[in-house]
């Protein structure tokens, strides 16, 4: 018996949808040829462009002072994934306990409301000072003074008010009925948070939750305002005497081959999780828009 074969509407349609492709492509080359030709004229014929080039664009300054500024990126990067892990966990519990509406934890749930409004209104540049100029005075002796666990300690302060809100809107999407049903079958409060909550609030907010750690990753560039050798602080040493500000440039491509891969990943998990994953389950869904 000889197999399936489509139907002439379907190959139609199939060479239809082909050839809207190449030309979409067609289009789309053009346009971005067109544009970046437009901007490489524009810059090429400016009246500064040569004096510009020698000063941000010097690859002999730039291979010297790449090893600097990639020493310092890599204390970005610590900064970066202790602030990650302590702001997705204190984030998760303040989102639990605000959540809850337990009695007892009434005032806990007060200074959570406070806590997220205050650093959630607060500019993280200016967390950085205070936490920076501040926590100093009181002189505790058990109080690391460094610049770089102060600056990511204002970083957690910040970013972890917003993680809590994130997480408390994924606790909030699962259904009421869910809560119920678990209990119905016997499970304690704690039982149903831990097992039925917290796994569905994490699976829906994991796209906004990982568009906060990439935004925490560029903000841990801050650091260096406190005096801390980060990739920007040793950026601007390289710079002082010189004015030459290659390496500027070349701290702003290390963090950019950070943040493009992670972006990239957050964008492919939300296609997939999303309205045009979900469309893949549809027959020619795929070409809808």
């Amino acid at each position: 018996m000889s197999g399936w074969q489509p139907s002439a509407r379907a190959r139609e349609r199939d060479t239809f949808r082909r050839a809207q492709r190449r030309r979409a492509l067609a289009v789309a080359t053009v346009a971005t040829v067109v544009v970046v030709a437009a901007v490489a004229y524009v810059v090429a014929t400016a009246p500064g462009w040569e004096r510009a080039r020698t000063a941000f664009f010097s690859p002999e300054r730039a291979v010297e002072v790449l090893p600097q500024v990639a020493q310092g990126l890599w204390l970005n990067v610590r900064v970066w994934l202790v602030a990650s892990v302590v702001g997705l966990v204190v984030g998760l519990l303040l989102a639990v306990v605000r959540t809850s509406r337990l009695p007892a934890l009434f005032p806990l749930r007060v200074l959570t409301v406070a806590y997220v409004d205050v650093f959630r209104g607060v500019p993280v540049l200016l967390v950085l000072l205070l936490a920076g100029f501040g926590l100093p005075a009181l002189r505790l002796e058990w109080l690391p003074v460094s610049a770089a666990f102060l600056g990511g300690l204002a970083i957690v302060l910040t970013y972890t008010a917003y993680l809590a809100e994130i997480f408390r809107a994924g606790i909030e999407s699962v259904h009421p009925s869910q809560v119920a049903a678990a209990r119905s079958l016997g499970l304690s409060r704690g039982q149903t948070v831990r097992r039925v909550v917290l796994p569905q609030a994490v699976r829906n907010v994991t796209a906004p939750t990982a568009s906060m750690l990439v935004s925490l990753q560029k903000d841990s560039g801050l650091i260096s305002i406190l005096g801390a050798v980060d990739a920007i602080r040793a950026a601007q040493i390289a710079t002082t005497g010189d004015y030459n500000f290659t390496p500027y440039v070349v701290a702003g491509v290390l963090f950019l081959l950070l943040s493009i891969p992670l972006t990239r990943l957050v964008d492919a998990w939300s296609a997939r999780q999303g309205w045009r994953g979900r469309l893949r389950g549809v027959s020619g869904g795929g070409v809808i828009r």
